[in-house]
């Protein structure tokens, strides 16, 4: 069997020497300029913020200003490329290996500049707005991550699996994560509702509104945020508010991925206040901080604890069966 390409040199061998001159030339084009093309395509997304990221290449030095955002991208399968990391990167635990570059409230600006990085992953809402306008100097294209909502993780590895060039990973990864949640949302969907107060921190008392990812979380499990409607992202309540609201669980995260789930110093201070039914029924819940705060690929374990805390609050209602 002849390929095409064997025949097209015999047809033109026969042609005077300008003919086979201009059809080698023509060939030459044809067989070489898609492969050019395909080699400096451009490669572009939308980030968070709505605006278009693009870049020549897939990146090959890439700073990740999160956490989450360093789980984000070892899931697409960026890993090798990291060059730099917030502090508290520390999953997975080669990324603890990774160089530092300050934390979410203060970042090396020059460590960064000199890791002459091709792309920045940038927490819109957990970084300086001060020090983002700083990294702009740099000229290196800056890709922001705001999540709001559990199917934000799996666009996201998506769009991170693009600009790094491993496409195919990246997706693997959100499909995976995409089966975690929807069988949960197909297991919660219609249970009965719990009101729930979700406990950020106990001094000052804080929690967070309907916006954040922790909020559609609980509304995942078949739960109500009770100050979704309150503003900033992470609002300051007071002690009437929460007795006010009587949720019928409250729920807080602990401090690393290492901590057996139980009861917070934190969480012990409801004790003072029987009569909240969260309390009254011991639906006092703790969640390892690393899964359900995080907005990576882990969120779907976190999510599944959630909904089985939500779920035993609902078996301890009055007549519920055991």
């Amino acid at each position: 069997m002849r390929c095409a390409t064997t025949v097209s040199v015999r047809a033109f061998a026969s042609r005077s020497t300008g003919s086979r001159r201009t059809a080698a030339g023509l060939l030459l084009t044809t067989l070489v300029l898609p492969a050019a093309q395909t080699a400096h395509a451009a490669l572009t997304v939308t980030d968070d913020t709505g605006a278009a990221v693009t870049l020549d290449a897939p990146a090959q030095r890439v700073v990740s200003l999160a956490p989450h955002v360093t789980e984000l991208i070892y899931a697409a399968g960026g890993g090798a490329k990291l060059v730099g990391a917030v502090s508290y990167s520390d999953y997975p635990p080669e990324a603890k290996n990774v160089p530092r570059v300050g934390d979410n409230k203060a970042l090396d600006l020059e460590r960064i500049a000199a890791l002459k990085p091709d792309l920045i992953v940038v927490w819109r809402h957990g970084n300086a707005q001060q020090q983002i306008e700083r990294l702009r100097e740099l000229h290196v294209p800056l890709y922001f991550n705001a999540p709001h909502h559990v199917d934000d993780v799996p666009a996201t590895l998506v769009k991170l699996g693009t600009l790094l060039g491993t496409g195919a990973t990246a997706q693997a990864a959100a499909d995976a994560y995409r089966r975690e949640i929807d069988g949960l949302r197909a297991r919660y969907a219609a249970k009965p509702v719990v009101s729930v107060f979700y406990q950020v921190w106990d001094q000052p008392l804080m929690t967070l509104n309907g916006t954040d990812t922790v909020s559609d979380v609980i509304a995942l499990c078949g739960g109500r945020n009770v100050f979704a409607n309150l503003a900033p992202v992470v609002p300051t309540v007071s002690t009437e508010a929460v007795l006010a609201a009587n949720p019928e669980a409250i729920v807080t995260a602990a401090p690393g991925a290492t901590t057996p789930r139980g009861r917070l110093p934190g969480l012990d201070r409801w004790q003072a206040w029987p009569a909240i039914t969260a309390v009254a029924r011991n639906n006092l819940f703790a969640i390892d901080g690393d899964l359900i705060d995080r907005p990576g690929p882990r969120l779907a374990q976190g999510a599944a604890l959630l909904c089985e805390d939500l779920e035993r609050a609902r078996s301890r209602r009055p007549g519920s069966a055991k």
